[in-house]
């Protein structure tokens, strides 16, 4: 894909892409994918792949106590706990704002370990990462931002969230699907969006503006970025997914070259604009 190369002249020292068919098929690759990336928030979608698995297992119920005072598992994924962004302190009732936390992460985190007596990390590396072979991703430490890996590990991970094997397509369908719609909040990096739409671990697009994908992505489309310069959205309308690894902290130049390139890989898949 031509497109790709677009990455040459983005201003970081480091970049890798690659765009993956909802069939499994790699269509396109730039980059040393095989470099591994500090994720920063990308980690959090594999994290909440993992609390789904959880969940599927029978460890925890997305309805159950979690957090603060009234607020459950399904509060935590969904950003609507009330927990403040990195504080375990709750500032609002659960499910009556979108408080983007990754103190909520590091809850659910715990609440998992102590369900299933296993490390989150170690629970993440059996229930997600050694089933999907990515063998160079690591999910220790918090939860909500410390994961490491690679554009080739997170090709396996988008293609198994497009065509699912670990999960029930139901409960990765739950995910992408707005949790409280309408709650209003602020998207880090973009400002207030009305409404802040979130499913259970990913960001959905919907019509926020501005936002991190390209304007000609679909309003279905979902997925996480990250401050240290990451990003993976998926779009269904398009059929395909999108990973982008840098080693270059989030601001204006990824507010500025993100949407276009994600523009043209978009209309290099033969999507048309149709939001």
């Amino acid at each position: 894909m031509q497109s790709l190369a677009m990455i040459d002249n983005w201003p970081v020292p480091t970049a890798a892409v690659a765009v993956v068919r909802a069939d499994g098929t790699v269509v396109g690759t730039h980059g040393p994918n095989a470099h591994r990336f500090p994720l920063a928030s990308v980690t959090k979608p594999i994290a909440a792949y993992a609390a789904l698995v959880a969940y599927e297992e029978g460890a925890v119920e997305l309805d159950e106590p979690a957090g603060p005072e009234g607020s459950t598992v399904r509060h935590l994924l969904a950003h609507t706990s009330g927990l403040a962004f990195d504080e375990h302190r709750a500032t609002a009732a659960p499910g009556t704002r979108r408080l983007y936390s990754n103190a909520g992460f590091e809850v659910l985190g715990d609440h998992i370990a102590k369900a299933t007596d296993i490390p989150f990390p170690e629970y993440v590396r059996q229930a997600v990462l050694e089933p999907l072979g990515m063998t160079a991703t690591t999910v220790d430490g918090s939860p909500a931002k410390d994961g490491v890996s690679t554009v080739d590990d997170l090709v396996r991970f988008a293609a198994e969230v497009q065509a699912p094997r670990l999960l029930d397509p139901r409960t990765v369908l739950a995910a992408q699907t707005v949790v409280h719609p309408g709650l209003k909040g602020v998207l880090p990096g973009y400002g207030h969006q009305n409404p802040n739409d979130w499913g259970l671990g990913f960001e959905i697009r919907d019509s926020k503006s501005p936002h991190w994908t390209g304007g000609s992505s679909s309003s279905a489309t979902f997925g996480h970025f990250g401050q240290s310069g990451t990003f993976l959205w998926i779009d269904p309308v398009a059929g395909a997914a999108c990973v982008a690894l840098t080693d270059r902290a989030f601001g204006p130049w990824a507010v500025e070259v993100w949407p276009p390139f994600t523009d043209a890989v978009l209309a290099e898949l033969g999507f048309a604009p149709n939001r």
